[in-house]
C-alpha cells in the first residue's frame, strides 16, 4: 500500500508491504539505485546507512511494545531522504509513523501553517518524524517505571518467590528493547556524517539533536536495566535470607530431636532392664524423651543458637 503526500514543496511517500509494482514506479520517479531498490522488498537484519548522489538510504528497526504471535519483538522501517522528498517503508502498521502521517495529511489539507523558509528540503521531514518515534519509544519504556515499583513493593512485602518470575519477564522486555535499537548509535552517526554532506551546514543542530534523541533512550535503557540488576540482587538477597533460616531452623529441630529419639531405641534393645517391667514403663519413657528435648532447647538458646 503506498501513501503519498506534498507539502510546501516537500513530498512523503509512505509504503507499507510494498509490492515490486511500486518499487518501481518510484525507482523511475525519484531516481532510485536498483540496489536500495531491491531493499525495500525485503527485511534488512541490520541497520545501516548508504549515501548516494541524490538521497540517503538509512534502516532502522523500532522495538514493539508487545511481542507478537510469531516472536518478532521488532520492526524495520527504511528511508529514503532526497531533498525534496522522503520515502518510508515498513512491512506492517507503525503505528506513530501511522499516527504522525495523519497530522501531515490533515496539515497538507488545511494548510495551517505558512511555509517555514528554514525547512525547505526533506531532512527536516525526517528529522520531525524521527523524533516522534523516539518519543513512542521513551513512551512504551515509561509503561516499565510502575511495574519496577511494583516489583519493589512486592520484594518488600514479603512476596520474594512470586517476583523472581515478575523480575524475569520486566527483564525480558527491556532485552526487547536493547535488541532492537542495538545499532541505532552507530547509524545515526553514520547518517550524521552523510547529512553534513548531503544538507546546507544549518542541518547540522537537527543531524545532532537526532543523535542526542536516540541517547536518552540508551541512558533510560540503561537506567531501568541498573534498576533491574538492583532488584534482583536484594531479591536474591532476601530469598538466601530466609532459606538460610529455615535451614537453620530446621537444624536446631534436628539436632533437638535426635538426643530424646536415641533414648526409645536404647531401651527397645534386646536388655533386660528392671525398670521396663512396671506399669508405667512408657510414661517414663515419654518423660525422659521430652526431658532430654527441653534440656537440648535451653541449651541453644543459652548458647544464642535460636
Amino acid at each position: 500500500m503506498i501513501s503519498k503526500y506534498t507539502f510546501n514543496g516537500i513530498t512523503w511517500i509512505d509504503l507499507q508491504s510494498p509490492t515490486v509494482e511500486e518499487v518501481a514506479s518510484l525507482v523511475d520517479e525519484y531516481s532510485i539505485a536498483p540496489m536500495v531498490a531491491e531493499e525495500f522488498i525485503t527485511e534488512t537484519v541490520r541497520s545501516k546507512v548508504e549515501l548516494y548522489n541524490n538521497l540517503i538510504y538509512l534502516v532502522l528497526h523500532f522495538p514493539i511494545d508487545h511481542m507478537k504471535k510469531d516472536g518478532k519483538t521488532e520492526q524495520e522501517i527504511d528511508f529514503v531522504v532526497g531533498q525534496k522528498f522522503l520515502i518510508t517503508i515498513h512491512y506492517e502498521l507503525v503505528n506513530p509513523l501511522h499516527e504522525f502521517f495523519k497530522k501531515f495529511e490533515v496539515r497538507a489539507l488545511l494548510n495551517k501553517e505558512g511555509k517555514d523558509a528554514k525547512e525547505d528540503h526533506a531532512g527536516y521531514l525526517f528529522y520531525h518524524i524521527i523524533r516522534e518515534l523516539y518519543r513512542n519509544v521513551a513512551k512504551d519504556l515509561e509503561a516499565l517505571h510502575p511495574e519496577l515499583k511494583k516489583i519493589e513493593q512486592d520484594i518488600f512485602g514479603g512476596r520474594e518467590k512470586d517476583t523472581v518470575r515478575i523480575i524475569s519477564e520486566a527483564n525480558r522486555k527491556l532485552l526487547n528493547f536493547k535488541q532492537a535499537m542495538r545499532y541505532h548509535y552507530e547509524a545515526l552517526k553514520s547518517f550524521e556524517s552523510a547529512g553534513k554532506k548531503f544538507f546546507e551546514p544549518e542541518f547540522i543542530f537537527q543531524l545532532e539533536a537526532i543523535t542526542g534523541e536516540y541517547n536518552k533512550i540508551k541512558s533510560a535503557m540503561d537506567s531501568y536495566k541498573e534498576t533491574i540488576v538492583d532488584l534482583r540482587e536484594t531479591n536474591d538477597s532476601l530469598l538466601s535470607s530466609k532459606t538460610n533460616e529455615t535451614m537453620k531452623i530446621l537444624t536446631m529441630v534436628t539436632f533437638m530431636i535426635a538426643p530424646a529419639s536415641i533414648i526409645p531405641l536404647v531401651f527397645m534393645m534386646n536388655s533386660d532392664f528392671a525398670v521396663l517391667h512396671g506399669p508405667f514403663d512408657f510414661y517414663l519413657v515419654l518423660v525422659a524423651m521430652i526431658s532430654t528435648g527441653l534440656i537440648t532447647f535451653l541449651f541453644f538458646k543459652y548458647k544464642k543458637w535460636l
